[in-house]
């Protein structure tokens, strides 16, 4: 009996130790989708851990940024796009910019995650149910309008904590399948060491894949959706500003575990065969001959578990940044946040209804998110160094380092992004 209630306890433990993980979760939500998945996964089949420095610079940003638009929240009480259109010279003009932009970037994002997790299970129902390839019917769309239909449903609960509890069960399936998988395949030592130089491969779509990677890792959309649900946990300053920092930080490491995890999956079991990634069963099919069973189960699950929890924040991103905009209040039982998810969700299933390529429209995605990103890092850096709004909590100089190296980069990845979009097409 002893043993039992201590067994009890421990799981008790466990799971109200991962309930109690803050807004970092909707971060994680973000930035690991099926758009991090088809980035790490296609990078790590084809050029092995090479842009792994990519990686570990978007996650210390990414760690930097999420605290300062935490912490300018918990300060002021104000949001982000709030904030740009009161305080900056030309701010209307930026908050709109960067409303449009992170919309258009996260809703195309949401067409690839639904594309990708309906094909994923579709062709896992295929295995169980061959008369279902032989079908007439568009299958993957069918499947596509069930999963939007249900989260549909799931986001007019219109909870703050009930959205939180949804993502933390999705993140934490996730998480731990692909943390497994890499006990069954990884890279070499050497590989992961020298994948921290910086380079950039020198072969078509080398440069769109370094800008896909910043626009999964480092996503604007992260950051201002950061002082909302600061505001939406009931957070404040005096309370909670140590934990503000430690969610931040918690969360950039955890994006940067999990995606390097399944950069280095990818990396073990298909590039030193010379497999690449080309369709969304060759994400999840190639690992079985080197794997099993179990590890292709594994990575099915993270894999589904990645496009579950990032349809959740793509479907808020417009509603968020609006009300934003217009007030720094976000009501998930308004009106105007139905219609406008219930518009994203229609969007959403356009990509599978015609059949398009999911994978391609993820990265594409991807590279489109890096464009309002130095807007986005800039003006917090001005916001946060304004005597008259932060009130003696001035930052730390290590901060305005780590934004402003993060401000030089995002403009090296815009350009590089604008230079591979005009390759691609």
């Amino acid at each position: 009996m002893q043993n039992t209630s201590g067994k009890t306890s421990i799981l008790k433990r466990l799971l109200s130790l991962v309930l109690a993980f803050g807004p970092g979760i909707f971060a994680i939500g973000y930035t690991i989708g099926t758009g991090s998945v088809t980035s790490m996964t296609v990078a790590g089949s084809t050029y092995g851990m090479q842009l792994l420095w990519v990686l570990v610079l978007s996650c210390l940003f990414s760690g930097a940024l999420i605290y300062a638009y935490g912490q300018y929240a918990l300060v002021t009480e104000e949001t982000g796009l709030y904030a740009f259109r009161k305080h900056l010279k030309w701010g209307k003009l930026v908050a709109i910019l960067v409303l449009v932009g992170i919309s258009f970037g996260q809703w195309n994002s949401l067409m690839g995650i639904l594309g990708i997790s309906s094909s994923i299970v579709f062709e896992i129902l295929a295995i169980y149910f061959p008369s279902i390839a032989s079908s007439d019917l568009n299958m993957v769309f069918i499947i596509a309008a069930v999963i939007i239909v249900v989260m549909y449903a799931l986001l007019l609960q219109g909870k703050y904590t009930f959205f939180e509890k949804v993502l933390v069960i999705f993140v934490t399936i996730m998480g731990f399948s692909f943390l497994f998988s890499l006990f069954f395949v990884h890279p070499l030592p050497g590989e992961t060491l020298r994948g921290l130089l910086p380079s950039i491969p020198d072969v078509k779509g080398g440069r769109m894949m370094v800008a896909a990677f910043v626009g999964t890792t480092m996503a604007s959309a992260t950051f201002l959706s950061r002082p909302l649900f600061v505001k939406g946990k009931g957070w404040n300053l005096k309370e909670n500003g140590r934990q503000q920092k430690k969610d931040a930080i918690i969360a950039a490491f955890l994006v940067f575990i999990i995606s390097g995890t399944i950069m280095a999956v990818a990396c073990g079991a298909l590039f030193h065969d010379g497999k690449s990634v080309v369709t969304v069963l060759d994400m999840v099919g190639t690992l079985e001959p080197v794997a099993g069973k179990f590890a292709l189960t594994l990575f099915f699950f993270g894999t589904l578990s990645a496009g579950l929890s990032s349809i959740f924040p793509c479907l808020l991103i417009a509603p968020i940044l609006l009300a934003d905009y217009q007030s720094g209040e976000l009501d998930t039982t308004s009106k105007q946040f139905k219609v406008i998810t219930g518009i994203a969700c229609l969007f959403a299933l356009t990509g599978p209804a015609i059949g398009a390529d999911a994978i391609e429209v993820q990265i594409l995605s991807q590279v489109f998110n890096v464009f309002v990103l130095p807007l986005v890092v800039i003006s917090i850096l001005f916001l946060i160094n304004k005597k008259v709004l932060m009130k003696g909590y001035r930052p730390h100089w290590l901060l305005n380092l780590l934004i402003g190296a993060a401000f030089v980069f995002a403009c090296i990845i815009s350009y590089n992004g604008i230079k591979a979009l005009v390759d691609y097409f």
